[in-house]
C-alpha cells in the first residue's frame, strides 16, 4: 500500500513524541533497506492543495546526507533547511518559526553528521573567503570540547566530539534566539531535539 501526503487533520492529531519517533522509525526502515513504498507523482499533485509537514530538519548540505531519504520521508513530510555545518542563523530561525508555528510541524530536529567537513575546517581554523564567516559559526563548539590530543582534524576523536557539540549549542541557540519556539516547546506544542548521523551505519542517533 502506497503511503499518501500527510493531512491537516493528521498533522494536528500528531504529538511532538510521536513525529519523532516517526523519523526515527524511519531512519531504521532506511538502514535496513525497508522503506515505504510511495507514488510520488500522486503525492506531487496531492501537495498542491497545500502542505501539513511534522517537522523541520536542520541538517548539514554534505551531500552524503539526503535527509528525506535517510528518515524514509516523502513529498510534504518534513521541511529541511541546510546549511554547511548544521549551524542557526536569523533566516533559518524564521523558517523554523514559519514551519512551526505558521505550517504546524512538531518538531525541529538539528541534524549533524559523521566527519563533517565545515566542522573538520573550523577544527583547523580554515580561513577563505566567506567560509570564514560561515565556520566562525562552529568555533563556539571547537572551543567547548575539551578532549587529550591534538584540537584539529587529524584527531577524530576531537572532530567528532565537536560535531555533537555543535549540535547541542545549536539547539541551546534556538532556544535563546527564538522566544516563539522555545514557548511552543515550554507549553508542549513542539519538541526541540538533537541527533547525529553515521556515514558507516547510516543510523541516526539521538542526543540526549
Amino acid at each position: 500500500m502506497f503511503k499518501k501526503i500527510i493531512t491537516k487533520q493528521e498533522q494536528e492529531a500528531l504529538t511532538p513524541a510521536e513525529v519523532l519517533k516517526g523519523l526515527i522509525e524511519g531512519n531504521k526502515r532506511f538502514t535496513s533497506d525497508d522503506f515505504h513504498s510511495r507514488d510520488y507523482n500522486a503525492m506531487k499533485v496531492s501537495a498542491t492543495g497545500g502542505q501539513y509537514p511534522k517537522a523541520i530538519v536542520l541538517s548539514c548540505v554534505d551531500s552524503r546526507v539526503p535527509v528525506e531519504t535517510v528518515l524514509d520521508q516523502g513529498i510534504g513530510d518534513i521541511f529541511v533547511a541546510r546549511v554547511a555545518g548544521n549551524f542557526e542563523n536569523t533566516d533559518i530561525l524564521g523558517s523554523m518559526e514559519y514551519a512551526c508555528k505558521v505550517a504546524g510541524s512538531k518538531l525541529v530536529f538539528v541534524l549533524g553528521h559523521e566527519s563533517c567537513g565545515a566542522v573538520s575546517a573550523a577544527c583547523d581554523g580554515v580561513e577563505l573567503g566567506n567560509i570564514t564567516h560561515l565556520l566562525g559559526n562552529i568555533k563556539p563548539a571547537v572551543q567547548a570540547v575539551q578532549t587529550p590530543g591534538k584540537r584539529d582534524s587529524s584527531n577524530k576523536d576531537f572532530v567528532h566530539k565537536v560535531v555533537e557539540k555543535n549540535v547541542e549549542l545549536t539547539m541551546d541557540r534556538i532556544r535563546e534566539k527564538s522566544p516563539i519556539l522555545r514557548r511552543m516547546e515550554e507549553y508542549g506544542e513542539i519538541k526541540i531535539v538533537g541527533g547525529v548521523y553515521s556515514l558507516h551505519t547510516g543510523e541516526v542517533v539521538l542526543l540526549t
